[in-house]
């Protein structure tokens, strides 16, 4: 089998989970209206923000009592904010079932402090969401971008909890429907489900964070890129688009543009629709092989987003290295970059399956896993 080459190679090898590939129908000729040149506080560069921020809020259905504002640094920025600006006030739940969730407990128990209680889950498995106490703040990520396990749904965070949810939903939004009654701080970034550009995050707030924000001051100095509030009063300016620092024009009108791509194509129920066929393809292959399987148990928190595969035949005796070679044959090929496994997670692969990436794609690159896969395999006969 592996001396039978795969027909053709996908359009578009781009599977990376991050930077994640464009929209399908991108080009840099999309952004000629960007602001170049003009500071984002003049009149041109406001409103280009501004509508950066109103078709967030449009493709991602999030309801008007949600604030939405663009932040430096990422999704890792967004994150950092909520955690420094709104945490201290009660008991924490720090929740990790990967490598993202692990760097907020870190920040949580070793830097900010705080009287937080930890709960874990191996790659592959998640915690018990139910299990934990919401009337202690709750920090957590949505889908585990480094282990592709998700939470299946909200259902279990209880309406009237006494301590405000901390979500960190980078690789979800967009391609999961979140629950916002359930969200009092949500987190994402561009580069994701989207395809836009890296360095930007976006924090999203409910009316319990806000009250939260204007009510609590922790006993901890804060960085200027942290302040939310001024004088005891949420800064209304930063969700609507007067940004705390500069941010990239270039990347706004990218991000815009991806925005309008999703708005055209039908919205958040159509770009849950791509990402769930995408990932789909993917299932059906593993369900149908016996040497490679979903790192997630159960099928009910798999990802859509980032679909992570661990191989499974007993033959390979170094998964790291069989699992890095594979990878390196698919990016030879042509016909996947970047699909290996995150640094700290279990050896094997990881295919981003987002809107952005289209099904033929996906379609086309299977294949291709599995003549690479018999190619390792035969290698390993041949030295032992």
């Amino acid at each position: 089998m592996a001396s039978e080459l795969p027909q053709a190679t996908p359009a578009n090898p781009r599977f990376s989970s991050g930077p994640c590939a464009k929209p399908p129908t991108w080009n840099l000729d999309a952004l000629k209206n960007a602001s170049l040149g003009r500071s984002h506080r003049a009149a041109e560069g406001k409103a280009r923000l501004k509508r950066a921020i109103d078709l967030t809020r449009e493709v991602l259905a999030v309801p008007d009592t949600h604030r939405i504002g663009i932040v430096p640094a990422s999704d890792t920025g967004a994150v950092e904010m909520a955690m420094w600006t709104i945490l201290g006030e009660r008991p924490v739940e720090m929740v990790a079932w990967e490598s993202f969730g692990e760097g907020w407990v870190t920040d949580a128990v070793k830097q900010l402090k705080l009287d937080a209680r930890v709960h874990r889950a191996d790659y592959g498995q998640i915690v018990d969401m139910a299990a934990l106490d919401y009337d202690r703040d709750v920090v957590f990520t949505w889908n585990g971008t480094t282990s592709g396990v998700r939470v299946a749904s909200g259902d279990v965070i209880p309406a009237g909890r006494g301590g405000l949810t901390i979500c960190d939903a980078t690789s979800a939004a967009f391609a999961q429907d979140l629950p916002w009654d359930k969200l009092d701080v949500t987190t994402f970034s561009w580069q994701k489900v989207m395809g836009g550009e890296a360095a930007h995050g976006v924090l999203v707030l409910g009316p319990r964070a806000v009250e939260r924000l204007e009510s609590f001051t922790p006993d901890r100095p804060l960085p200027k890129i942290f302040r939310l509030t001024s004088k005891g009063k949420l800064i209304e300016g930063i969700f609507q688009g007067e940004t705390i620092n500069t941010p990239s024009m270039l990347c706004v009108e990218d991000w815009i543009v991806s925005m309008e791509w999703g708005k055209a194509l039908g919205g958040l129920p159509a770009l849950i629709a791509r990402a769930d066929a995408n990932a789909q393809a993917v299932w059906d292959f593993c369900d149908s092989r016996d040497w490679i399987a979903n790192l997630a148990e159960d099928p009910a928190t798999r990802s859509n987003t980032s679909v992570c595969l661990r191989f499974t035949d007993p033959r390979i005796t170094d998964g790291a290295a069989f699992a890095k070679a594979v990878a390196k044959r698919l990016e030879q090929a042509g016909a996947a970059w970047d699909v290996g496994a995150y640094r700290d997670a279990p050896p094997g692969l990881r295919v981003w399956c987002g809107a952005t990436v289209e099904l033929a794609d996906v379609q086309a690159m299977l294949p291709w896993l599995d003549w690479a896969f018999h190619a390792e395999i035969e290698k390993l006969a041949q030295a032992a």
